[in-house]
């Protein structure tokens, strides 16, 4: 494999010296930048365009050739890929975000439930993180990603998106022994998909739990973080001569940084409800953290972006161990140029932290 012209986003997962602090955007690859929503036209739909390794590959590159200063490309793709590997029928209405033909609601329906072979199953992903590595040529780390066994669960018993998740908390009061079957069956499934991933070539996975932050304290504990400890040990930590960092993404989970930091991943991902200097005297040193400014943060003028870059930059303070992100995934109404000035801001403003 090539060797990498920039390495400072793996550096700083490791909480090793880099020059400046390393930037990605959630959703970089998407609907705010008029090439990708060229691409998605030209592929007829959103899954064709996930499912065809030159489609994804394409998109992913979009962002890094637009932007110079992103230190990152992350896969396209959708967390969804899974549950529609294990037969649930995914499909999207316009205006409505994604669907499922089946649902699963009694234990008998998880039973049956199959865990999937991520080369056979999903072999269009392994593909195209192949591709992405490929023709990335070593100009910057790719990431993989998967959705925590929660998230994925809370769309399979809902049938899509859900504002209260009502089915899914019901079953998880009422029946929690079907839940945490399908949420034993989920883990196993995420471990052997991201270890699939790295095989293929992603140098970094990360693991979005976008729904944790709906969870009781005593349900996070028992219900997504439980399972994503299980991931993150059956992970592969070490491919091709170097460490596979993992970073752990609880959307809400500010509350719970501690135990969240002592489940075995590398670096936390914050969203912006959280300080990032407390967030920092939390954890110690225990793990790198990523995040974490608002993405509506990028509808203001460029000069108010570039003031609230260096208020979380001032925040997280000197050293390594940062990785500057949004809070949650860039939206698609947003000026591209405002992410360019996002991304020169970081750059910029942080090598005074890095001397």
């Amino acid at each position: 494999m090539t060797a990498l012209k920039n390495d400072r986003f793996l550096r700083a997962l490791l909480k090793q010296p880099v020059d400046v602090t390393p930037v990605w955007m959630m959703r970089q690859a998407g609907r705010y930048l008029p090439e990708y929503r060229a691409s998605r036209a030209k592929a007829g739909d959103f899954m064709s365009l996930c499912m065809n390794p030159e489609f994804a590959c394409e998109v992913t590159l979009q962002p890094l050739d637009r932007y110079p200063q992103l230190d990152a490309a992350i896969l396209f793709s959708d967390i969804l890929t899974i549950p529609d590997a294990m037969g649930q029928g995914l499909y999207f209405e316009t205006g409505e975000g994604p669907r499922f033909k089946k649902v699963v609601s009694t234990l008998a329906d998880i039973e049956a439930l199959p865990i999937p072979d991520p080369h056979k199953d999903l072999g269009y992903v392994m593909d195209a993180v192949s591709t992405i590595r490929r023709e990335l040529n070593g100009r910057v780390p790719l990431i993989g990603f998967s959705g925590s066994p929660w998230t994925l669960a809370t769309y399979m018993v809902e049938g899509g998106s859900s504002k209260d998740y009502r089915k899914t908390k019901t079953m998880l009061y009422d029946n929690p022994q079907a839940l945490h079957l399908l949420l034993d069956k989920l883990a196993q499934t995420v471990t052997s998909y991201l270890n699939g991933q790295i095989m293929a070539g992603a140098q970094a996975v990360q693991i979005f739990d976008s729904w944790g932050g709906s969870l009781s304290a005593a349900a996070y504990q028992e219900f997504s973080l439980a399972y994503m400890k299980k991931i993150v040990s059956g992970l592969i930590r070490e491919h091709e001569g170097r460490k596979v960092p993992v970073i752990l993404f609880t959307k809400g989970g500010g509350l719970w940084l501690e135990s969240i930091a002592d489940a075995g991943a590398d670096a936390l991902g914050l969203d912006w409800t959280c300080d990032i200097g407390s967030a920092r005297d939390r954890v110690g040193s225990k793990v790198a953290l990523q995040g974490n400014m608002d993405p509506t943060v990028l509808y203001a003028k460029p000069e108010v972006i570039r003031t609230e870059v260096g208020r979380i930059l001032a925040s997280y303070g000197k050293g390594s161990g940062h990785v500057f992100n949004l809070g949650h995934g860039i939206t698609p109404e947003v000026n591209p140029e405002h992410a360019g000035a996002f991304l020169r801001a970081v750059h910029e403003l942080s090598a005074q932290y890095h001397e």
